[in-house]
């Protein structure tokens, strides 16, 4: 039995009729009849009812209809699956961000990837610092992840979007809110809220960098997880807090932000992936996030 068989009886059985059949084939009535009486024989039984004028079903052939619709049916679904597939159009991928990428880019990025692709089941970990990231990437727990480099695991890829620039959050009362730009200078003796050392965060050795660099130490008063936490506390009075320009996505009631402009440094966000990975879908997703989140 061949599949073109079943599609050759399928049409036979719908005209009830060989010879408009065969012209609905494209083909010469001869080699349908042929085909028909083969695939009676591979099975043993009659599925057609033929006299000079007119077709029809046996009782076995109105089951064998039924059947190889759906077994035919079965066949297309399938090959249009796995054409999605390859296209990358379906699949499942967990996507990570560092804070600052959570508030400014990740709704417009959750809209956008599940407009492009649609039959992509996407999730997504927000507040990731990049050494969480690093090892989600590793064992299979996020499949892309937005991060501050430096990541020096040579089993990633990691590709440079953006530059972003630093800003400081004040508390609203702060008398630095007056001023249009701050400098490092300026926070020499206020309570510095960072990113935990412990958790080995990006920007907590950015920040003790600048003071450092500019022969200051800082007074760091908090060290938390979150970037939601930093900027919670800022409102609450408890310090200030340098963080990267994206962060300002989280209006929060009680913070003020402004530019840091000595010195006018800039921290990346980059996209990493494992490099041993380049199913479809996980590369039309790369190439989206690119896109999106690109200057």
């Amino acid at each position: 039995m061949e599949l073109r068989q079943l599609r050759y009886f399928v049409v036979v059985a719908e005209e009830r009729h060989f010879g408009r059949a065969a012209a609905r084939l494209h083909m010469a009535q001869p080699p349908l009849s042929q085909a028909i009486r083969r695939l009676e024989a591979s099975l043993g039984v009659e599925l057609l009812h033929r006299t000079t004028r007119r077709v029809s079903l046996t009782e076995a052939g109105h089951l064998y209809l039924a059947r190889a619709r759906a077994i035919l049916a079965d066949i297309d679904d399938a090959a249009q699956e796995a054409r999605r597939v390859a296209a990358g159009a379906v699949g499942h991928l967990t996507i990570g961000c560092v804070g600052s990428a959570t508030y400014s880019l990740l709704p417009a990025l959750s809209r956008h990837l599940a407009v492009a692709l649609p039959g992509v089941d996407f999730s997504f970990r927000g507040e990731m610092l990049a050494p969480d990231q690093v090892e989600a990437l590793r064992t299979g727990g996020i499949d892309v992840a937005l991060l501050r480099p430096p990541v020096t695991d040579p089993s990633l890829t990691v590709v440079p979007l953006r530059s972003d620039p630093l800003v400081v959050a004040l508390p609203a009362a702060h008398p630095l809110t007056a001023e249009t730009t701050i400098k490092i200078a300026d926070l020499r003796d206020e309570p510095l809220i960072v990113h935990s050392a412990d958790r080995r965060s990006t920007m907590y050795g950015v920040v003790l960098g600048l003071f450092r660099d500019a022969g200051i130490e800082p007074r760091i008063r908090h060290e938390v997880g979150e970037t939601s936490t930093l900027i919670t506390l800022v409102a609450g009075g408890l310090g200030v807090a340098v963080v990267p320009a994206p962060v300002t996505a989280l209006a929060l009631e009680g913070v003020v932000y402004r530019p840091l402009t000595t010195p006018a440094i800039t921290v990346d966000l980059a996209l990493a992936h494992r490099s041993d990975r380049s199913e479809p879908h996980l590369t039309r997703t790369l190439t989206l996030i690119r896109n999106l989140a690109s200057p």
